[in-house]
């Protein structure tokens, strides 16, 4: 298989801006970079009905979400979404055009978590907010116009780690109850031991290089890395996970420990859907204004919910 037209394309693109790749420039600047790299990509997302932001407590203080509301309907079901970007980049506006889809294409309310980013938050202060805000948004369903017996979690990359993450603990705390999750090429191992870590590190936006310079912002030496909470992928137990959705991309580092983590679920009986897109590389879902790609995955992601949600 070759890499998809509209993705070569827009890697030759990126080659020809000039722009330096991430690991190139400061955290400020590589967030600053990225944002705007998004504004670029993201096509014309369609409109919800509203869009709030809300403040969760947490005893770090406030963070911050972005509420999408298809309607002024109540008992919405509920997505809490946790952007990408190698817990280090990424934010509330990068991942704007991936909600607006999964709100109105699943008609439910969407809030997306503006976690702590590393190297000022080492781990697990991300974990620690997407834990934070996910029992909160359940303890607070109802005030928001959500259904509590409607609760999924999803997260690209970094944020299909922390989705990952969350449903581990959901399952260990005995709540929240949560419905389905979906991890958009999630990083699941943090040691890249997998062959597809050598086979697609260089040349497709996710370089190894990038990877090594997320993870060494994100952890400190004393942290232990192999840790489910770290890596979702070495969890003891599987079981009585929610209905799970994953994608992984064909030119994407982390597709082998996202099959991996499909294998593991499945393993323990849990409902799984795996959905390999064979010429994309990583990141794609966030650029439906350039790549038709893009634009199947958020609706496939959408169908998932509404199976759980209606």
């Amino acid at each position: 298989m070759s890499l998809d037209a509209q993705a070569e394309a827009l890697l030759k693109n990126m080659e020809e801006s000039g722009a330096p790749p991430f690991n190139k420039v400061s955290p400020a600047e590589a967030r600053l970079m990225y944002d705007q790299g998004s504004e670029l990509v993201r096509g014309d997302p369609p409109a919800p009905h509203s869009i709030e932001n809300i403040d969760i407590p947490s005893k770090d203080g406030k963070i911050a979400a972005w509420a999408y509301r298809p309607s002024e309907s109540k008992n919405l079901p509920t997505l809490v979404f946790f952007h990408g970007g190698g817990f280090v980049i990424g934010s509330l506006k990068s991942h704007d055009t991936v909600c607006r889809s999964l709100c109105i294409e699943a008609q439910c309310l969407v809030i997306s978590i503006d976690y702590r980013l590393a190297p000022e938050n080492k781990y697990p202060a991300a974990l620690d907010d997407a834990w934070t805000a996910t029992t909160w948004i359940a303890n607070n369903i109802e005030s928001l116009g959500g259904d509590a017996n409607h609760l999924a979690v999803a997260g690209d990359s970094a944020g299909g780690c922390l989705a990952a993450a969350v449903s581990l603990l959901a399952k260990e705390s005995g709540s929240p109850d949560i419905c389905k999750q979906i991890l958009v090429y999630p990083c699941t191992d943090m040691s890249a031991r997998f062959d597809s870590h050598r086979e697609f590190g260089d040349g497709y936006r996710l370089t190894s290089e990038l990877l090594e310079w997320f993870y060494n912002h994100y952890f400190s030496e004393k942290d232990d890395i192999m840790h489910w909470k770290a890596s979702p992928l070495n969890a003891q137990d599987f079981t009585q996970l929610p209905s799970t959705f994953i994608i992984s991309a064909g030119f994407d580092p982390l597709q082998d420990e996202a099959k991996a983590y499909a294998e593991k679920l499945k393993n323990a009986g849990v409902q799984v859907k795996f959905s390999h897109y064979e010429g994309m590389m990583h990141g794609f879902i966030t650029m439906p204004g350039v790549i038709d790609k893009a634009k199947e995955a958020l609706s496939e992601c959408a169908e998932e919910l509404k199976n759980v949600f209606y």
